[in-house]
């Protein structure tokens, strides 16, 4: 049974206006941050961007991947915004390449929607992947917690009902990679409740203080996914 949780209220959707400050934030710390961040070794990462925005929603998230010493790449793929298992295969393809040409597995970080194309990636093709980094993305609930719910079905042409079927007949197969979750009880485009997965057999969770869309720009996601990727 899908869980019932409501979509954020009209105060947290109001605080998304916030996010252009967010931002202003992290370019003053972005300095502190990068000096502060244990190197990586060039592991390859794939970067996953959300619901309605591109490669360039996440530029600056995957510029500072790069320069803490990783090999963050971009999706490649254009607007998402089609139904999530259109896209599997062509991610499944940019992973397994990416697999090869670095030799080892590959990290997914997805914002919002990409976090649950990651996920979705990883239990299909978990010897390709090392772990799954989400952002503000939800796992449960449906469209039902988020205050974008409509405009999500509008745009994939899928019920509820068809959504949550497919849902749970992936659910079927578990998430071995590690998952770490991201989220924000200030959240006000998806419910935090629906970040938490209660499912997966290796999963943490993480929050911060932000707005949905504010995330590929929150000091507090930029600090944790330096330690978090350093961790593993």
């Amino acid at each position: 049974m899908t869980d019932t949780i409501t979509p954020p209220g009209l105060f947290l959707q109001m605080l998304e206006g916030r996010a252009g400050v967010e931002a202003g934030q992290l370019l003053l710390q972005l300095p502190l941050l990068r000096l502060q961040a244990k190197r990586g070794a060039g592991q390859p990462i794939l970067v996953l961007p959300g619901f309605m925005t591109d490669d360039a929603s996440t530029f600056i998230l995957r510029q500072f991947l790069n320069s803490i010493g990783y090999a963050a790449h971009p999706w490649q793929l254009g607007v998402n915004r089609r139904r999530m298992l259109d896209f599997l295969p062509q991610v499944h393809e940019r992973i397994v390449a990416l697999h090869a040409q670095y030799q080892q597995p590959v990290t997914l970080v997805g914002w919002s929607r990409g976090g649950i194309l990651a996920r979705e990636c990883a239990r299909d093709n978990p010897e390709s992947i090392s772990q799954v980094i989400t952002i503000g993305s939800p796992v449960k609930g449906g469209t039902s917690a988020s205050s974008i719910g409509s405009w999500v079905r509008s745009e994939t042409g899928m019920s509820p009902e068809a959504m949550n079927g497919v849902l749970r007949e992936r659910q079927n197969t578990d998430i071995t990679v590690p998952i770490k979750s991201i989220y924000s009880r200030l959240d006000g485009i998806v419910a935090w409740r629906a970040c938490i997965d209660d499912l997966s057999p290796d999963v943490e969770h993480f929050e911060i203080r932000g707005t949905h869309m504010g995330m590929g720009t929150n000091v507090e996601v930029f600090r944790l996914l330096g330690k978090l990727l350093a961790q593993h």
